[in-house]
């Protein structure tokens, strides 16, 4: 099998501590910049004798405020503070699965209907409206503040569904949570790009990936109890609490991140300094207008999607995996407590299987992606490209399939309760897995425009997430669990296991061919 590493076009990902979503004109203007260095505080350039600005840049490429020159230690508690803001949201999204009976009989909605299972899935279509907003306003204000403020407005939406009345104000306050949950899920993978460079990133992104689906299991784990010792309000204000020490800790703890808005205040800084007006940054550009970022932030991902194949097939097949994902995590406590007899508390356990294999399925990921692309790397006279990331891909994708037909017929035959979560471990392996290396290809794939492309696959993964719950009831009573689970797991094979084959043949000529990454 060959790499067809020549034709591979997109510049190398953020390799100099640029975010993912900069402007390529001004990443490759900055980068040279950043080889020059001075002894002074600030770097100024006079890029051009008739231009009238002074540009100013890092001190040189060892610049230790450049976030990819931070020490070890302040980088990874940027990544875990930043992954547990990631964790917390999905833990959000289905922890009151276990409660979805309690709920329906206070606020008089009917038992297994699909307004039962919106009000645990409409947070997750909030997941595909948030990152169109809040990734432009990072690109204005910065990752940290966008960050800060996302958070507050879930803890305060989340706090108030624990007061809700009628299934509409659930429904209402349930959505804007979401859209607050989603700021994380939407920038945190550019706040790892921003302080990681390609050869570190996979061990920092599989942490960060790990946590949207080891939260949407651990949420049921724990609200499995509470449905069980205490009323349903609590599965929402337990959630608020731990957010609030959360927050706490950001505040004392995440620092600004986005190279763009760090060289903002430094040409601030020298302006006031020196007192010389033309010094400035190169990002500090008169047409990057509210308007113009916020319009081109929500248009560039629906034209990635409508435009790129890679992302357009990964999109599809992310969808599927979110949509299993919250398919089961709304199904699985109905399993245990109607087919096996079990309380609440005890068949929340069970979620063990799915947060336990997509742990193992991410971490195992990460480390033989960078083994792997690191031998490829070397064997391609170290020059590295995106495809280097597909080979583990093409084994992960097996495992869906597989353990999605030991889970649907174990069920179905009421085998020994082992048996069904040792197909939901095998399953989430592949979940986790895949994730990984999804999210890490298409990183390096493209480059400064990966934010949109990102946004774009986790706007469509989201509305897979919201509807496949919808229809879960309905499904398994139509085709019971063998041949409910045996269509999804065909859906799996057919989608997911030739994907990675293809583009890494052909990945490298699509995207030289790319038309969204083009687009302004």
């Amino acid at each position: 099998m060959s790499l067809p590493a020549s034709s591979h076009k997109s510049p190398s990902p953020v390799s100099n501590g640029f975010p993912a979503d900069l402007d390529i004109e001004k990443a490759a203007h900055i980068n040279s910049l950043n080889t020059s260095h001075t002894s002074s505080s600030t770097t100024i350039h006079h890029p051009d004798a008739s231009e009238t600005q002074l540009i100013v840049s890092w001190d040189g490429p060892e610049d230790h405020k450049n976030p990819r020159n931070w020490p070890n230690r302040r980088r990874w508690t940027v990544t875990i503070v930043v992954s547990f803001f990631t964790f917390m949201s999905p833990v959000a999204s289905s922890i009151s699965s276990p409660s979805l009976s309690a709920i329906s009989a206070d606020l008089n909605i009917s038992s297994g209907s699909v307004l039962e299972n919106m009000t645990l899935s409409i947070f997750v279509l909030a997941y595909a409206i948030g990152p169109l907003f809040w990734g432009p306003l990072s690109e204005l204000y910065g990752r940290l503040l966008v960050l800060q403020i996302s958070n507050i407005w879930f803890l305060v939406f989340n706090t108030i569904c624990g007061f809700a009345k009628t299934p509409t104000q659930l429904l209402v306050f349930r959505f804007l949570a979401g859209f607050g949950g989603a700021a994380p899920q939407s920038i945190g993978g550019a706040i790892i790009g921003d302080m990681w460079s390609p050869d570190e990133r996979a061990i920092a992104m599989s942490l960060y990936s790990i946590a949207p689906l080891v939260g949407p299991s651990t949420g049921p784990l724990v609200g499995g109890w509470i449905a069980e010792k205490s009323n349903w309000h609590w599965v929402f204000w337990s959630v608020s609490i731990a957010d609030a020490i959360l927050q706490i800790a950001a505040f004392l703890f995440l620092r600004e991140t986005y190279a763009p808005e760090l060289l903002r205040r430094k040409a601030r800084s020298a302006r006031k300094l020196t007192g010389n007006p033309k010094l400035c940054s190169a990002f500090e550009d008169t047409n990057r207008s509210w308007a113009t970022v916020m319009g081109r932030g929500m248009v560039k991902p629906i034209i990635f999607l409508a435009t790129e194949p890679v992302v357009q097939v990964f999109a599809l097949y992310m969808a599927v995996l979110y949509g299993v994902l919250y398919l089961t995590l709304t199904t699985f406590v109905k399993v245990f407590t109607l087919q096996y007899g079990e309380g609440p508390g005890i068949a929340g356990i069970h979620y063990l299987a799915i947060a336990l294999g997509s742990t193992v399925g991410g971490q195992v990921a990460a480390r033989v992606l960078t083994r792997v692309y690191l031998h490829l790397k070397a064997k391609n006279k170290d020059i590295g490209v995106p495809e280097m990331r597909l080979p583990p891909l093409m084994v992960s994708t097996m495992t869906l399939p597989i353990g999605l037909l030991i889970y649907g017929w174990s069920v179905q035959a009421h085998a020994f309760w082992l048996v069904p979560d040792l197909g939901v471990f095998i399953y989430s392996i592949g979940i986790g897995a895949n994730w990984t290396c999804i999210q890490t290809y298409l990183v390096d794939s493209y480059a400064i425009h990966a934010a949109s492309a990102i946004a774009g696959v986790s706007s469509f993964r989201a509305f897979a997430g919201f509807g496949f719950p919808l229809f879960a009831d309905e499904m398994y009573t139509q085709l019971g669990d063998g041949w409910g689970n045996s269509i999804l797991a065909l859906i799996c094979l057919v989608i997911g296991c030739p994907a990675p084959f293809v583009f890494y043949r052909y990945g490298a000529r699509l995207r030289a061919r790319s038309r969204g990454s083009s687009v302004e």
